[in-house]
């Protein structure tokens, strides 16, 4: 049954694959602890994901027929579709507050920054943009070296204030929001329903802190962090490690994000079924009602 219901479903990603490679934005800008994350084409760089459903017509699962491999997979599975649902972090579940080079310049002006944001933007993005010789990793720990050489690349300064201030800001609930205001009554409903919740996320060891700053690090039952698991996304090690944590099999798993590559190509390397944020879904109500649990 699993290699039938892993067949079906590698036919409809080919479909939607060719289906979805015009009219999808990205946005090449991070910030100071986070991955790449998607914007609507009419959003300005730093505008924050887009919630809400949009029209039928519109969405390629419906023209696709998702409908009919989610009731296929209903007749193998049962009502509920899944066991578990992941989530990436930021672009998914949160989003920055305020544009990246808006608080690198606002804070370095007392530092002696004098980079407009425009500079500061268009500097970012080259050091980003760079290879990562230290190590294989990104994300190493508390990331701390990767973002010292970031921040010193972007703005000109190397102060360890200026980085340390910088650092502990994206720590707080002031730099990061939920992308869904509903969040919180999805998962405990998820939860409820017997589907585990867990994060998935190319992030440091600042994570844990963002999710207790936003007061939402009980609603998963587990969290699956690059700088901890030594592995980042799209390798499916990252998505595997979620799933040892959560107790269940990849093909019983569905991963929610906005990054193509990261996330739907990632999760699917590892066996997951994947649905893209603001694409192939809009609200975690959406993705709790389409694997059968009632919001």
């Amino acid at each position: 049954m699993a290699l039938m219901a892993t067949t079906a479903r590698t036919k409809l990603w080919r479909l939607l694959a060719r289906a979805s490679r015009s009219g999808t934005s990205y946005c090449n800008d991070r910030i100071l602890s986070i991955p790449l994350y998607r914007v609507s084409s009419s959003s300005s760089p730093f505008s924050t994901a887009v919630t809400g459903t949009a029209p039928a017509e519109h969405r390629g699962f419906e023209i696709l027929g998702v409908k009919e491999y989610e009731d296929y997979r209903r007749s193998l599975y049962g009502e509920i579709t899944h066991k578990a649902v992941l989530v990436d972090a930021v672009g998914t579940l949160v989003v920055p507050s305020q544009p990246m080079a808006q608080i690198y310049r606002q804070i370095g002006e007392k530092y002696g920054v004098e980079y407009s944001e425009a500079e500061i933007l268009n500097k970012y993005r080259r050091a980003y943009e760079q290879p990562w010789g230290k190590s294989r990793l990104r994300y190493v720990n508390d990331g701390r070296p990767f973002w010292q050489y970031i921040v010193s690349s972007s703005t000109g300064c190397s102060d360890s204030q200026y980085f340390e201030e910088l650092y502990n800001y994206y720590t707080t609930n002031k730099a990061w929001h939920l992308c869904d205001p509903e969040a919180e009554k999805v998962f405990k409903a998820l939860r409820r329903a017997g589907v585990k919740v867990a994060v998935v996320s190319n992030f440091d060891t600042r994570l844990r802190p963002v999710l207790r700053a936003l007061n939402c690090e009980h609603w998963f039952d587990a969290v699956a962090v690059s700088a901890e698991v030594e592995a980042e996304k799209p390798n499916p090690t990252i998505f595997l490690k979620a799933c040892e944590l959560l107790g269940v099999k990849p093909e019983d798993v569905v991963h929610i994000g906005d990054d193509r590559r990261n996330d739907i190509w990632g999760a699917r390397d590892a066996g997951c079924d994947a649905w893209l944020w603001g694409s192939d879904v809009y609200s975690f109500k959406e993705v709790a009602e389409r694997i059968g649990v009632r919001v």
